[in-house]
């Protein structure tokens, strides 16, 4: 910055051709300015202008070095334009990591799409859990508590787990009643892509009920390529309520064991915490929180 400030100094004196001059039109004295000049020409190992009592004209040292400052100054003011402006219009690309869970999200980034086409979205769909700041996103959105004191949240809504099956599949197989029939069944299981571990089903106990191990007839690491499978009658898969809600409306699915599911859980947006934001991620998650879960109070 220092550089820059004797940069700006050499350029007014040089057009005025009066530290006194360019002192006054800066604000500064003309001490302040003859001294940035000099602390100048230190550095660059050059005398940039002739002096005498009365005026300073540029050596030829200082010709040339004026046309570069003219330009590298011109180049400052035009991105300070730029950083203006944007802060006033939100455009610029966004780079954003969601997991896959594209039934509930794409709805609501079609329509951010309509209401911003200056904004360009880099849009990342991965259960993965990435690091926000080192991979270089905008924002991302994940379940859970935030544990990164490096980033700012806000929630967006609430979810819960359900257990699922097709009409055609619990007609040929007797429905389970209590969480231990369903050994008797073909389970179809989500693993974590970080972990590789089986995500639970978030089945209540009762007291005293016996442990029991669900068999595994096939796992996927999306919940999409679960919903697919589930679809075709080929056995009971725990999904998120969003997910399955028009394919029970519709009697493609029907839930089981409801009374024994216990789950909530929230989806929030994350990004890299800054006292300010950019337009283009602040009305991204205005927008989210409006639109994603609509017909919720977000807590």
């Amino acid at each position: 910055m220092e550089s820059l400030n004797g940069i700006a100094f050499f350029v007014q004196a040089a057009e005025t051709r009066s530290f006194t001059e360019a002192g006054r039109v800066l604000g500064v004295s003309s001490s302040a300015v003859g001294k940035s000049v000099s602390r100048l020409e230190d550095r660059l190992g050059v005398r940039l202008f002739h002096r005498s009592t009365r005026s300073i004209t540029l050596t030829a040292e200082g010709a040339l070095f004026l046309e570069r400052c003219r330009r590298i100054l011109c180049e400052v003011e035009a991105a300070e334009l730029e950083l203006s402006e944007t802060q006033q219009a939100p455009k610029g690309r966004l780079r954003i990591s969601l997991p896959q869970v594209r039934t509930l999200v794409m709805p609501a980034l079609t329509a951010f799409m309509h209401r911003y086409p200056a904004i360009e979205l880099d849009i990342d769909f991965s259960d993965r859990l990435v690091d926000v700041i080192e991979e270089g996103f905008d924002v991302v959105m994940r379940t859970g508590e935030p544990t990164d004191s490096r980033l700012m949240s806000r929630p967006l809504g609430s979810y819960r787990l359900q257990l699922v099956a097709s009409p055609g599949y619990l007609a040929s197989h007797r429905p389970p009643e209590v969480p231990t029939d369903l050994v008797h069944h073909t389970c179809l299981h989500h693993k974590f892509p970080t972990s590789g571990k089986l995500e639970p089903w978030p089945l209540k106990r009762s007291k005293g009920a016996p442990e029991f191990t669900m068999p595994a007839s096939m796992i996927c690491n999306t919940s999409e390529g679960l919903m697919d499978v589930v679809l075709a009658g080929l056995g009971i898969a725990c999904l998120p309520d969003f997910m399955v809600r028009q394919a029970i409306e519709r009697g493609q699915l029907d839930s089981v064991l409801d009374t024994y599911i216990e789950h909530q859980g929230t989806f929030r947006l994350l990004w890299p915490s800054s006292k300010h934001l950019a337009p283009k991620l602040r009305v991204f998650i205005d927008f989210m929180v409006e639109a994603l879960f609509a017909k919720q109070v977000v807590a």
